[in-house]
């Protein structure tokens, strides 16, 4: 009788365990039997600009890659650019929408891989711009900082390509300005936007401003700035537009995905958050120059 109970008891053991391993298998497995992954892929964004929500467009980003992924990710916009860059540096995410800048000193620090950029009008460039109120009698920059004492300055995020680091290098090598407290201009501020630095401008807040081509087009488009109130006195040469960058330890497969799901959006909505026509291919490479520009201001090392 006792060893009849006791390969009773093995026997019930054996068929719980059996139970308990097929409906561990269901739990990683959707409704056609297909497994799933374990982890959310999370992606960080920098704010591309401060009105207006991105909340919809970047809910159908992540019903997109999530659809083409085959596993849940998450997009979450960051509220500084510097934060992005050090959630990828202590593996936080394991992609980023970075600007140039960002871009550079996240791949210094953490090995991040450009694989993707957007599109403008079907090119992967943009410019830094300086841009005035048409009031203002200044049609150059030139003519702006022959009276610069006069004028306040703005320079959108300090972590920004074409809202700092290229017109500062500008600034810098026409002896104009140094440093947030050691320039020739009345006043010189960091509004932490290149929406934020359209609309100071455009409201006579600061006398003139760095901000980035594409997003300025784009607030132009859609009504939040009046483009008929400001003028451009300064382009820089062609930048290469923001890198989607993946964690240096992201595996070939996801990197395949993840490249043929961007250049399929054609959604509008995702695209217009991004003031984007398409997406491309991107490198390492496609940052060089500036990458030598944040040599040559210090903000990385060799």
């Amino acid at each position: 009788m006792k060893k009849f109970l006791m390969l009773l008891t093995i026997f019930s053991l054996m068929l719980l365990s059996a139970c308990s391993g097929k409906d561990s298998d269901s739990k990683n497995t959707d409704e056609n039997g297909k497994e799933k992954s374990k982890e959310t892929f999370t992606i960080g964004v920098i704010p591309v600009q401060t009105e207006g929500s991105m909340e919809a467009a970047m809910e159908k980003l992540q019903s997109t890659l999530s659809e083409k992924l085959d596993r849940e990710v998450a997009v979450e916009v960051y509220p500084d650019y510097n934060g992005v860059v050090e959630a990828m540096n202590y593996d936080k995410i394991d992609m980023a929408y970075f600007g140039p800048l960002t871009y550079v000193v996240a791949h210094e620090k953490s090995g991040a891989k450009a694989i993707i950029t957007q599109l403008i009008d079907g090119e992967p460039f943009y410019y830094s711009y300086i841009i005035t109120h048409k009031d203002n009698p200044w049609n150059s920059l030139e003519d702006l900082l022959k009276n610069s004492s006069e004028a306040d300055f703005a320079f959108g995020d300090i972590n920004s390509t074409s809202g700092s680091l290229i017109p500062s290098i500008e600034l810098k090598d026409r002896e104009v300005y140094k440093s947030e407290d050691d320039h020739s201009f009345k006043s010189v501020r960091f509004t932490g936007s290149h929406d934020a630095t359209a609309l100071a401008v455009q409201n006579k807040q600061v006398d003139a401003g760095a901000i980035d081509s594409a997003i300025y087009n784009q607030l132009v488009d859609s009504g939040k700035v009046d483009g008929e109130q400001i003028k451009t006195i300064w382009k820089s040469e062609k930048l290469f537009q923001y890198p989607w960058a993946v964690h240096e330890n992201t595996d070939e497969e996801t990197i395949k995905a993840l490249k043929e799901a961007f250049l399929a959006i054609e959604d509008p909505e995702i695209l217009d958050a991004f003031g984007a026509s398409g997406f491309t291919e991107a490198s390492n490479e496609d940052y060089e120059s500036i990458r030598q520009a944040a040599l040559k201001e210090g903000l990385i090392k060799e």
